[in-house]
């Protein structure tokens, strides 16, 4: 991944070296759970950038119960063990007691410690730090943000994901739209600039924001891509394909099972086989239900906590991702699987066009027969669709966390120079 010299720093317009300060309360909290969210990738995305390439201007902080600094070896520590796990290149018990221990001591020391050097630090930065929220997680606590900005006067960047809880509240859980909805609010009266993902979040955004007659400075910078390509596997035994997302209402994994449950008729044993990668979410209970009796038994497999280096296996020997999601900010593992060089099948929404360009087959996610048939044709041997969609796929460039970094720095260091 491109990145910038060790100690590169970005100066503002007016000549201003902002200090930055990454919250890391998301971090934090998903310590010990597996496998990572597409949020909880992006937390650590930063985290790791600023511990490689900013660490004579950069300080983290968190909240968890009291919102403080923390110390900056044990934290920088805990982003490595938790970076090591989560790819898979440490997966052990002694690595997840390290990344555990060190979680603990560091809510105990926020606890402890208390938002009083935090403020001071910076009053002394004199509208010099950029405090960075790029995740959902801490933002009802906004007591200690209020304060962080009126009293000590920082200044806020923060990463919006998505709108999904107050655009589609039915794939929320109970009261998700209005804690979303609290968050924009507190969004729109700190925020001196916002990161999204995607041009459909910046839309979904921008309507939210001028319903509190506000317009902040905002950036569209596509995510990266953290799954390496592994050597070439074997040719798998059996035609499979992989579903790639937490197992909860929004990503639709009904239509699937709808679909295997039709191939089972059609073809019994010799149906290609369905892997869902990824945690359990909520509402999920009636998919597990049906999955586990049969004809979809033998044919549909369930990996839940698996690493990025086990996930970039198993993606690589399918014949497709399929992602029929009812909703979305921005689609990583779409980008992930074209990044692996895999044939896409997807939802035609805005916001995954933008992440595939002309290069995954775009189907209505409502459209059982459609996908059934997709899903018959990409399975032959000879696909003549798969071979199409691998030679569109061949011009297809991943987006990466270096060009990420490179729009999303010089655009945050401008937040110091905010009216």
């Amino acid at each position: 991944m491109a990145e910038f010299p060790l100690g590169t720093r970005f100066v503002g317009a007016w000549g201003v070296t902002a200090e930055l300060i990454l919250d890391l309360s998301r971090l934090l909290w998903r310590a010990g759970r597996f496998p990572p969210t597409g949020i909880d990738r992006v937390e650590l995305a930063y985290a790791c950038h600023l511990i490689a390439n900013e660490p004579l201007r950069s300080s983290f902080a968190a909240w968890w119960g009291r919102r403080a600094l923390l110390p900056r070896e044990p934290a920088a520590a805990f982003v490595e063990a938790l970076d090591r796990i989560w790819a898979g290149a440490a997966r052990n018990l002694a690595a997840y007691r390290k990344a555990t221990r060190l979680a603990r001591a560091l809510r105990l020391h926020l606890v402890r410690e208390g938002e009083g050097p935090l403020h001071a630090y910076i009053e002394r930065l004199k509208g010099r730090a950029v405090y960075l929220q790029v995740s959902h997680q801490p933002l009802p606590f906004r007591g200690s943000l209020l304060r962080l900005k009126e009293r000590a006067g920082a200044r806020f960047v923060f990463f919006v994901h998505d709108l999904i809880p107050i655009e589609y509240p039915q794939f929320a859980r109970s009261g998700g739209a209005g804690r979303h909805r609290r968050r924009l609010d507190l969004i729109a009266r700190l925020g001196d600039r916002v990161i999204v993902n995607s041009a459909g979040t910046a839309r979904a955004l921008a309507r939210r924001l001028a319903q509190e007659g506000r317009e902040i400075p905002t950036l569209i910078a596509p995510l990266g891509i953290g799954l390496v390509r592994p050597p070439t596997p074997r040719p798998p035994r059996a035609s499979y394909f992989v579903c790639l997302s937490t197992i909860e209402p929004r990503k639709n994994h009904r239509l699937l099972l709808e679909i295997w449950e039709k191939l089972a008729r059609s073809f019994g044993p010799e149906a290609p086989r369905l892997v869902l990668l990824g945690r359990r979410g909520w509402k999920c209970r009636e998919v597990l239900r049906r999955m586990r009796s049969e004809p979809l038994a033998s044919l549909v497999e369930e990996r839940s906590g698996v690493a990025d280096a086990a996930i970039a296996r198993c993606l690589a020997g399918a014949r497709a991702l399929l992602y029929p999601t009812l909703a979305e900010g921005f689609g990583l593992p779409v980008a992930e699987a074209l990044a692996l060089g895999v044939p896409v099948l997807c939802s035609d929404l805005p916001e995954l066009r933008e992440v595939g360009r002309e290069v995954p087959e775009y189907l209505d996610p409502f459209d059982e027969p459609a996908w059934r048939q997709a899903v018959i044709a990409y399975s032959e041997p000879g696909s003549g669709r798969r071979a199409d969609q691998l030679e569109r796929l061949e011009a297809w460039r991943a987006p990466s966390w270096g060009e990420h970094f490179a729009a999303a720095w010089p655009f945050i260091e401008e937040a110091v120079n905010s009216p």
